[in-house]
């Protein structure tokens, strides 16, 4: 497993956006060296001044908190380039694509990044790749050290079980291990009742009807239609590819045929076109279902139901031949968790509708057919199931015996946490440093960098 310390920090500092730090007054300086890496107080203002641009407060205690981590990156950064670690190229252009079409996006176009930042893209993008290119070994050094933390034996997980207190121990919560039969509505009826529609406003459009208002009326995605479905400036590479490339191939104020998404149907309208980037108006309509469409599901849901509580059939042989979720129905209905592939699941893992159908049941018992959601698209789409309960760990602290892998994972965890934490220590020893005294006051979490404080 991948060490998570120091990580979230690290990316925060590479990734901050340098705005020019003239924008703001601030007087550059260095304001402390580590070997033979500066770092500037336009770095930190620029940081800050992003938090602020994102609604965070920033005070002193924030600044400090930005220095130290910078402070921990250079440690690492120097020793990857010791070590002889490599920049990942792949991940770095990767990450400054996406990195660029986010803030182009944010600020609507190339001309509102350059006089947002006060320089030319150009140059932010080869200011960012630098960024990343550090990004990037550093986290490899990060990685290297903690890969030199073995896997422990079942004899240090129990050493370790042994010498910790009960209030350090993990509390492993209720989780439930749960098998499902799915039925899908008639969605292609559903889809020509979406696409009927779609086309009747379409042709009121192209009539004379204003885009805005009807998609204020009639668009199912409500982030953008308040605002008459417009989406804003954005990149072509946020969208679904099929939204983009139908976008990319209208010419503004023209009117897109249908288009379909993992999120539903749509119909666009370009307003501006910007290179790769553009704005748009669109009307989403999703696929609705019928009364009906659930009653003859739920009958059919809860027939098998009876059929499997009255033994005629088990649970794994009416899946296989009456679900139609292909990601259960050939392990029996054994759900899993897309993301990670455990089967086993924490309430807040669950769709609300899946936890409130089980919430009450026993181990083996079924639920009432219920109306839920499916893993697709973003917010998923209709699917009527029935779900029984297969086993449930009540919640509890971790033991030996029945959490060994978590244990495990959680030990090795502390163990690599530690091993970076004496690799910085040890480095800030070894490292010429120098701190400006205007950081004097800072609390850092490592008492080595006060003794690195210059004197007034």
């Amino acid at each position: 497993m991948k060490v998570k310390y120091l990580i979230s920090a690290l990316v925060a500092v590479c990734l901050g956006l340098q705005a020019s730090a003239q924008k703001y007054q601030v007087i550059d300086k260095t304001v402390a060296v580590v070997g033979g890496e500066m770092i500037p107080i336009s770095e930190i203002e620029s940081e800050i001044q992003m938090r602020r641009a994102q609604g965070m407060s920033s005070d002193r205690n924030m600044r400090c908190e930005l220095l130290e981590s910078m402070l921990e990156s250079k440690l690492l950064l120097m020793q990857a380039r010791i070590d002889s670690l490599t920049v990942n190229l792949d991940m770095v252009e990767g990450e400054l694509t996406q990195q660029i079409d986010r803030v182009r996006t944010q600020l609507g176009g190339d001309e509102e990044v350059e006089k947002y930042f006060g320089k030319p893209v150009y140059k932010l993008r080869n200011e960012w790749r630098k960024q990343f290119e550090d990004m990037s070994l550093t986290q490899q050094e990060q990685s290297q050290i903690a890969s030199k933390v073995a896997d422990l034996t079942p004899y240090e997980v129990k050493q370790y079980l042994d010498t910790a207190s009960v209030d350090d121990l993990p509390m492993i919560p209720e989780k439930y291990q749960l098998s499902q039969i799915c039925i899908y509505p008639d969605r292609e009826a559903a889809k020509l009742a979406v696409k009927e529609k779609l086309l009747s406003l379409r042709e009121r459009i192209i009539n004379g009807e204003k885009f805005s208002t009807l998609a204020r009326i009639y668009s199912e995605d409500p982030g953008s239609a308040r605002k008459g479905g417009e989406l804003g400036m954005a990149s072509k590479t946020i969208f679904w590819p099929a939204f983009s490339d139908a976008a990319m191939a209208l010419k503004p104020g023209m009117i897109s045929q249908i288009v379909e998404t993992p999120d539903g149907f749509h119909i666009i309208e370009v307003l501006e076109k910007k290179g790769d980037m553009f704005n748009a108006r669109h009307i989403l309509i999703k696929p609705q279902y019928t009364q009906e469409d659930q009653d003859k599901a739920f009958k059919t849901l809860d027939s098998l139901k009876t059929e499997i509580n009255n033994k005629a059939v088990t649970f794994q042989l009416a899946a296989a031949f009456y679900s139609q979720d292909p990601a259960t129905r050939t392990n029996g209905g054994q759900m899993c968790d897309p993301n990670t592939g455990s089967s086993y699941f924490e309430k807040d893992q669950l769709k609300p509708a899946d936890y409130l159908a089980i919430k009450a049941l026993k181990v083996g018992e079924i639920s009432e057919p219920v109306s839920s959601l499916d893993n697709e698209g973003r917010n998923g789409n209709t699917v009527y199931k029935i779900i029984r309960v297969d086993k449930i760990l009540p919640a509890h602290p971790a033991t030996f015996e029945n959490d060994f892998s978590e244990l495990q994972v959680l030990v090795k965890n502390r163990k690599q946490h530690e091993a970076i934490g004496e690799f910085l220590d040890k480095k800030i020893e070894e490292t010429y440093i120098v701190i400006d005294p205007m950081f004097a006051e800072c609390d850092f979490s490592r008492p080595g960098w006060k003794e690195k404080i210059a004197k007034e």
